[in-house]
């Protein structure tokens, strides 16, 4: 069983997918943490950004059972992950690694922004997690404030709609909902009702 879960920083898509894996017994991987960790490793490092090459051999050393949360959310090693996620190379060795991890037995639920359309273009059940780009700052500069972190509304829009511009524009898996994902729009729902909204729309596929 493989759910693939997209959309746009901070739509919920992260909260849903471990609820859902919690909830059906998969594994779960947020392919977003494997972006943010091989630029975490640049950054530590010193090494550029758009060496697609140094890239691409660190991507081969990642342990995915090593991915850190509070470490690798970061606000500069996000921004650095979305620039290294426009190389191709890089994404062509994550989404291999990312595939594996899905076929690991039971199966899994991987959120990230090019699942349904690339890593896992068959996935049995796809979602398209998404809310609008103030109420995901707002959600984002909550989540930062209550960590102890400065947060600025304003600023943390503008990153986001840069952001969603850049994932939306690039040439390489750009970030869209598949032609046969469910849209769930969480900008009205608390994670409960998001979560459950998920559950019915995973059982109603499973029902058919």
């Amino acid at each position: 069983m493989i759910i693939a879960i997209d959309g746009p920083a901070a739509s919920g898509k992260g909260t849903l997918a471990r609820r859902l894996a919690a909830h059906y017994g998969l594994h779960h991987l947020d392919t977003g943490l494997t972006y943010r960790a091989v630029a975490a490793a640049l950054l530590a490092r010193g090494l550029p950004l758009g060496d697609e090459a140094v890239a691409v051999a660190t991507a081969r050393n990642l342990d995915l059972s090593r991915l850190d949360r509070d470490v690798l959310s970061a606000h500069e090693i996000g921004e650095a992950a979305s620039r290294i996620a426009v190389l191709p190379g890089l994404r062509e060795e994550l989404v291999q690694l990312q595939r594996r991890f899905a076929m690991e037995p039971p199966g899994a639920v991987l959120d990230g922004r090019d699942i349904g359309t690339v890593v896992c273009p068959d996935a049995d059940v796809k979602l398209f997690a998404t809310a609008s780009a103030r109420e995901r700052a707002k959600r984002r500069t909550t989540e930062l404030e209550a960590k102890g972190k400065p947060a600025d509304f304003d600023k943390v829009l503008a990153d986001l709609e840069r952001r969603d511009q850049r994932d939306a524009n690039r040439t390489v898996a750009p970030l869209k909902a598949a032609d046969d994902a469910h849209l769930l729009d969480t900008s009205e729902m608390d994670i409960e009702t998001a979560f459950k909204a998920a559950v019915d729309i995973v059982d109603s596929v499973y029902a058919e």
